[in-house]
């Protein structure tokens, strides 16, 4: 968990959520009102948000006593309880529902990209999330899929270099490209991997020809042509099939032989998972 980028989060998210106060709150529960809550899971599932939660806790409270009974990535079942809360019932209420969204989005992020870990087990090919998220909560999302057993691809802009068609097109051409690339990585003298995207043979083979690249994107490539270029590619790079790929046929894609298949639905249209924070 990186700390810093946790802690900035909540804070900006209670401002959000609270503005001058939470009246409702304020005016039908007495100030020094001690209580109790549990997170009720409400559908079958994994775990995902429970460390978040405590710090969510912590920071509008550090008074309130949190006891964690399942973790981040376990296995839940309908009507089992993953944590318990307990102190100031103004403090659990304000922390309720960002801690309910929190959680409920991440452990729906975690279970989809978990059933597609599960089918892919029988190959050799890994599930990479997207940069195809909310924006705000980017590193909850792809901390979620980590937490459900895919792979995070770069985190954003400034972490790898990816050579999609738009920036092909604006160079003129692949070539151009993937010189220009090297070229700034080494008069900036950074250190970063670069993935190129290709739409057809054609442009695998520009790829191939020129080199200097450390991963190959064949997007939108249907399962014959995928096939064929995973056999051009023959091991020399690391290969990556995106573009229409969803858990119904995640399978079929990886039956290819490529390393990663990236899936954007794993965090643009997930569907939460049901939890519930009740008073006992």
């Amino acid at each position: 968990m990186d700390k810093k980028i946790v802690d900035l989060f909540i804070k900006n998210a209670i401002a959000e959520d609270v503005g001058d106060g939470d009246h409702t709150s304020l005016s039908t529960i007495p100030k020094n009102t001690q209580g109790k809550a549990k997170l009720i899971v409400k559908e079958d599932g994994i775990l995902a948000g429970v460390e978040l939660a405590i710090e969510i806790f912590n920071q509008i409270d550090s008074s309130l006593k949190v006891d964690v009974l399942i973790n981040d990535g376990a296995l839940v079942k309908f009507g089992e309880i993953a944590l318990t809360v307990e102190g100031s019932t103004h403090s659990i209420l304000l922390a309720e529902r960002l801690v309910l969204n929190c959680m409920q989005r991440m452990s729906g992020i975690a279970t989809k990209t978990n059933r597609i870990v599960q089918a892919l087990k029988p190959y050799k090919t890994q599930v990479l999330d997207t940069r195809k998220t909310t924006p705000g909560l980017r590193y909850l999302e792809k901390w979620a899929v980590k937490i459900g057993g895919g792979v995070n691809h770069r985190i954003g802009l400034y972490d790898m270099i990816l050579i999609k068609d738009n920036h092909v097109d604006y160079a003129s051409g692949i070539a151009n490209a993937i010189i220009a690339a090297n070229e700034y990585l080494k008069t900036t003298n950074r250190k970063l991997a670069i993935e190129i995207e290709v739409r057809n043979l054609t442009e695998l083979n520009q790829v191939l020809a020129q080199g200097n690249v450390n991963r190959i994107m064949l997007d939108n490539f249907p399962i014959p042509l995928l096939k064929e270029a995973v056999a051009l590619i023959d091991g020399k790079f690391i290969t990556e099939a995106s573009g229409g790929i969803v858990e119904e046929n995640v399978t079929d894609y990886a039956a290819c032989g490529v390393d990663y298949i990236s899936m954007g639905a794993l965090t643009h249209s997930v569907k939460s998972l049901d939890l519930s924070l009740k008073a006992f």
